[in-house]
């Protein structure tokens, strides 16, 4: 191993890796939403039936999160994410080929079950590349390029369908995923010390301050996961903020399109910017994450930015019930998924503290729980329309949900780990 300097080191690469699929994973995942009116109009489908499309993909993403998480602990993140990413990118292209409902849902589903393994694999990474006191910035930097790539993909993914088709933008994004996958497998490794580019001062950087010394070190067991009062908190705070996020990728488009009276390209630029704003909210969230950390104050690192993202989710959901125009609209909601983002790095940095080796495993348990809230989102707000004739029930059903998850944050302890075999 070469003892050379670097002058830009090789787990940052690793990180540009990770940001670049984060950006791939909210491509994918938004292309359904964008397509919604050529797929519904091609396959007569009801708005009903388009809400158990989008919504299917988060139940087969949920259900698998744990499982994921456990093979990339097991296989580690190499083998794990050129595998899923490959999977979900093939049923990514497939849903170009679709002709009904039924195969639509059934190669929906398989798509989120190839997505399940994304985030918790990454996590993976993160714990064996990254030290504690950089994990904030590094988890905004990955959730962060989801919302990028969503923001991007709305107006470009509009231009696409409309200059090919719908069917043919499902094979391109699904090729795209399939290099990424190649790349990865090529040049990751699960051990930074087995990498040909990391010298013996960036792994003694990695291996002094990956591992946590003032932690509680507990004896592990899987069969206590779902006994751990810290896991059902992290599960249920995060059903909250993607009950928030997922409408934005599945029913805003759609909605501000139909209220509005938009043009896809209009309804693309408008939708795109609340992810903008997302990715901000990551950023900002993961540098207060690291910087309060370095200030020796471990639990009010992962605690006061998640509180303070969830109270600006709620108070952006009430705003943009009382928005008469399009562009007040959109800042509400923009505020929203600002606030909605902060969650994130918080939530996942909690999940590698209280995880360490098994952090796949938890995080992905955490990611069940929070596309369960996935699924319930695609799904209450055409129900809820229907049944009520208006969109507001939803809107307040979601910020009280934000409201609920700041008094699981304040008896969340980050420092105790999970019990797991």
């Amino acid at each position: 191993m070469s003892t050379k300097g670097t002058f830009f080191p090789v787990r940052y690469r690793m990180v540009i890796g990770t940001f670049i699929l984060s950006m791939i994973v909210l491509f994918d995942r938004i292309l359904i939403s964008v397509a919604k009116d050529p797929v519904a109009t091609d396959l007569a489908l009801s708005d009903k039936q388009m809400g158990w499309v989008l919504s299917i993909f988060a139940l087969g993403y949920a259900l698998f999160q744990t499982p994921s998480g456990y093979l990339a602990d097991k296989y580690g993140a190499r083998k794990t994410l050129a595998i899923i990413v490959s999977l979900w990118s093939l049923f990514t292209a497939l849903t170009g080929a679709v002709y009904n409902f039924f195969v639509l849902v059934v190669v929906r589903f398989l798509f989120g079950v190839g997505e399940a393994g994304a985030f918790p694999s990454m996590s993976r990474a993160i714990y064996s590349w990254i030290p504690v006191k950089e994990r904030g910035i590094v988890h905004g930097i990955n959730f962060s390029g989801g919302r990028i790539g969503a923001a991007i993909a709305l107006p470009i993914v509009a231009w696409l369908i409309d200059q090919t088709s719908w069917r043919a933008s499902f094979v391109i994004l699904g090729g795209i995923g399939i290099i990424w996958a190649v790349i990865w497998y090529w040049w990751f490794r699960d051990d930074p010390a087995n990498h040909p580019s990391v010298n013996d001062e960036e792994l003694n950087v990695i291996r002094k301050n990956v591992q946590e010394n003032n932690v509680e070190k507990e004896t592990i067991s899987l069969k206590k996961l779902f006994k751990s009062p810290v896991m059902w908190l992290l599960m249920g705070q995060y059903f909250s903020s993607n009950f928030t996020f997922f409408f934005c990728l599945t029913w805003l488009f759609p909605h501000l399109k139909a209220k509005y009276n938009l043009d896809v390209i209009e309804a693309g630029l408008y939708t795109s910017a609340p992810f903008v704003f997302g990715a901000l909210g990551n950023w900002v969230s993961g540098y207060m994450v690291d910087a309060i950390y370095k200030m020796n104050k471990w639990e009010l690192s992962r605690k006061l930015p998640a509180i303070i993202g969830f109270a600006l989710a709620a108070i952006g959901i009430i705003g943009s019930i009382y928005m008469t125009e399009i562009v007040g609209a959109i800042i509400f909601i923009s505020l929203a998924v600002f606030g909605a983002d902060m969650t994130l790095s918080p939530s996942w940095s909690a999940c590698v503290d209280i995880g360490k080796e098994h952090s796949g495993a938890v995080s992905g348990t955490m990611n069940m729980a929070g596309n369960l809230g996935s699924f319930v989102t695609a799904l209450a707000f055409p129900y809820m329309v229907a049944f009520t004739g208006s969109h507001t029930p939803f809107f307040v059903l979601a910020a009280v949900l934000n409201l609920l998850a700041i008094p699981m944050w304040l008896v969340i302890k980050p420092q105790k780990i999970v019990k797991l075999i």
